[in-house]
């Protein structure tokens, strides 16, 4: 699988990648979740070292698969997700954005000061 190196920094990734929306939302019912494991795991057995997903695809679902799947490579691939949706308490999309990144910072990190104004 030949790979490229994404915009100026050093992170490299296979040329393709695995967009896995479809596996659990998205384009009709979610796949059985032992055969879309299979499927993203021989992706990374072809090569394959660039997987999408996001939080609102399920919502949470997509991850919480892809995570699953990819345990085992996890220092060999690299993620791509979105974020920020405001999901509701039953899963729902609700109207507007949440994508302070406080929720994302640790108490002890740079931005902690940053968040913490709020």
């Amino acid at each position: 699988m030949k790979k490229r190196k994404l915009g100026n920094s050093n992170l490299e990734v296979s040329a393709l990648g695995l967009g896995c929306m479809g596996m659990s939302s998205g384009y009709g019912p979610a796949g059985e979740k032992s055969a879309m494991i299979s499927v993203i795991r021989a992706a990374v057995d072809q090569g394959v070292t660039f997987f999408d997903t996001a939080e609102i695809y399920g919502p949470f679902k997509n991850e919480e698969l892809v995570g699953e799947a990819l345990a085992p490579f996890r220092e060999g691939v690299k993620l791509a997700t979105k974020f920020g949706f405001k999901i509701g308490p039953n899963g729902e999309r609700m109207d507007g954005l949440d994508s302070l990144t406080c929720h994302l910072c640790p108490p002890r990190s740079t931005l902690a000061p940053v968040w913490q104004r709020r």
